[in-house]
Order: structure tokens, then sequence, then C-alpha cells
């Protein structure tokens, strides 16, 4: 069996999201994600016959997402020139969301037993659902984050 371990903290191996402008070359690494789930959920039609005793169903679209929690790092989220830059680099995860940009993304989901061979889910996304927060019980601030797949997910 090759099972797919993120291997926290081992350099190479570990799970990492990046984003980037659709055909951009410069990529921004998400740092210190707590968690990640990755959702495909199909959409089902279901209706009823006279002649059934049952509901039939066909299965339909697929909602795809990436959902995580991320502690937050000043210049990831905020940007490197959040007035005026353009790439998520430069406007962070906020200006990304804020502004509605359109991104391509790449999930690397860790390693395997294998060693290197480990496998990047990629598409294209929307950054939503932002809503820092933070408390004395836990000082620093962190973050959901969902990035809403724009059409499937590819697999290399």
């Amino acid at each position: 069996m090759a099972f797919i371990f993120p291997a926290p903290g081992v350099a190479g191996v570990e799970a990492t999201l990046r984003i980037a402008l659709p055909g951009g070359a410069t990529f921004l690494n998400i740092p210190a994600m707590q968690d990640i789930t990755v959702n495909n959920s199909n959409d089902i039609f279901t209706w009823t016959q006279l002649d059934e005793g049952s509901k039939l169903n066909v299965a339909t679209t697929a909602t795809n997402s990436l959902d995580m929690n991320i502690v937050l790092d000043q210049t990831v989220f905020f940007g490197t020139n959040p007035s005026t830059g353009t790439t998520p680099t430069e406007i962070g995860i906020f200006g990304v969301s804020k502004n509605k940009v359109r991104i391509a993304f790449e999930l690397y989901l860790g390693d395997t037993s294998a060693g290197a061979a480990g496998k990047t889910l990629s598409g294209f996304a929307y950054i939503s659902g932002l809503a820092p927060t933070v408390s004395a019980d836990a000082p620093v601030w962190v973050s959901p984050l969902t990035l809403t797949v724009d059409g499937d997910y590819s697999v290399a």
C-alpha cells in the first residue's frame, strides 16, 4: 500500500498549497495550514415514478472546494504591495478574496511510503470564507479559508 502521509515539518514531503494568477509563473505559498479538507460533492437529481417503489437518482455536476484553517502570516495575508499590486504575492490572500480574483492552485497532498511519489491536485478557484479571529486562549490570528473550485480538479 502507498498511504499518503503529509509528514508535518519534513521539507519536501509535507502537504503544501500554492496559488498564482492563471498562467502566472509566480506562486504564493500558503504557510501555516492547520488542516485541510478536499471536497468533491456530486449533486444528485432525485425523482419518483408511479411504477417504482423507491426514488430514482442521477448524479449531476459536482461542487468542489478546499477548506482549511491557517495561522495568519502578515505578508501572505495582506501582500507585499496591497494598494497597487495585482498578483497574489502583492495583494495577499485578503486582496485575492476581496477583489474576487480567480486563481490557479496546486495542492501537494504529501508523500507516500514509497518516497517522492505524492500526488498534486490543481485547478482554478476563488478564495472565500475568510474570518480571522484571535483570543486570549489562542493569541495568534487564525482564519478559515475556502478555495471554491471553478470547474474540476486535475491530478498529477
